[in-house]
């Protein structure tokens, strides 16, 4: 394996873990704001909250570490996605403000408004949807490279199968991983009537999930052929995530070890992922840039790798002890400590 694939595979695994981590994030806030419009608050919210309030503070902390790395790896991704990516990306940053201030005016105590939960259910939506507009100019064709400025072609992007696909994907994906969670930790809470809520929304997410999963993979066989053979090449990969898939389905519907049920939801979206980054390697961008071209030097490029190895491993213990200490402590997921 070379540095530029190390690299690279460090980077896709910050970049899952923040999907993983903010998707339950993202979507507790939603189901939040839905079950106080719905009158199902009671059952709920105070549920959410008891997982949100240590969580959001560190869930930015992968978003950060690979876009710092993707930087230092490949100093050339600033050229191109930073200019195309210049306005989706200050819309995010938005959204991520709005979002933090929701967290801040809870926090210290104003008074929880239909308004601020409706900001806080949107941005919970609207942020990967925004987000995920990186992945899908780099598959090309929504980014104009001519006499040396770089412009994101919104008309392609904005009547693209493929764009919306991916759209649709990133937050029905949000809604599944934030119930399959959530149905476990109210479980685990002994709270019957949060877990079948949501267990109901575990299972009605997870059609549209393959659903939306099936339409991306047509809409990459449109836009990027050579993307879809890739993809076909490794298409046990995609097998096995939807193998893990299926078993999420039967465990959450016989409701038995829902905290296995958890596990495999993270490996169905681990086996997808990494299929997708590895099926789209050497590209970053298609026909314009790949990770050979403008990578650091070989004395940088281990520096990095070692930096964000060592900060993978600091942060996993830390997660570890926030479950711990908080999360899943008997006292405090119960209700009975703040």
């Amino acid at each position: 394996m070379n540095l530029e694939i190390l690299g690279m595979g460090v980077l896709w695994l910050f970049l899952y873990g923040y999907m993983i981590v903010s998707s339950i994030d993202f979507g507790a806030g939603f189901f939040h704001f839905f079950n106080k419009i719905s009158r199902k608050d009671h059952q709920v919210n105070s549920l959410i909250q008891r997982y949100l309030s240590p969580v959001w503070e560190v869930t930015n902390v992968f978003f950060v570490f690979f876009f710092v790395g993707i930087v230092g790896f490949f100093p050339s991704t600033a050229y191109y996605f930073g200019t195309a990516l210049l306005v989706p990306v200050s819309i995010s940053i938005v959204l991520i403000a709005i979002r933090g201030s929701y967290y801040a005016f809870n926090t210290y105590g104003a008074k929880d408004s239909r308004i601020y939960s409706f900001l806080y259910g949107a941005t919970g939506l609207l942020i990967p949807a925004s987000l995920t507009i990186a992945l899908t100019i780099s598959e090309g064709g929504y980014v104009d490279v001519s006499n040396g400025q770089v412009r994101l072609l919104y008309g392609e992007l904005f009547t693209s199968l493929y764009a919306w696909s991916v759209v649709i994907l990133a937050i029905i994906s949000v809604l599944f991983i934030s119930s399959a969670f959530l149905q476990y930790y109210a479980h685990k809470a002994g709270d019957d009537n949060s877990y079948q809520l949501f267990r109901r929304y575990t299972l009605l997410w997870s059609l549209p999930t393959i659903l939306a999963s099936g339409l991306v993979f047509i809409g990459i066989r449109q836009h990027n052929p050579e993307h879809f053979s890739s993809m076909l090449d490794i298409w046990w990969i995609f097998g096995l995530s939807f193998l893990f898939f299926a078993l999420v389905v039967y465990l959450s519907y016989r409701g038995k070890r829902l905290g296995t049920a958890f596990v495999f939801v993270m490996l169905q979206f681990f086996s997808a992922w990494f299929g997708y980054g590895a099926s789209h390697l050497p590209w970053l961008l298609y026909d314009e840039l790949t990770i050979y071209d403008g990578f650091v030097n070989q004395t940088m490029a281990w520096s990095l790798i070692a930096a964000f190895i060592a900060g993978f491993l600091l942060l996993i213990p830390s997660l570890y002890l926030l479950m711990r200490l908080f999360l899943f402590d008997a006292a405090y997921i119960r209700g009975e400590r703040k």
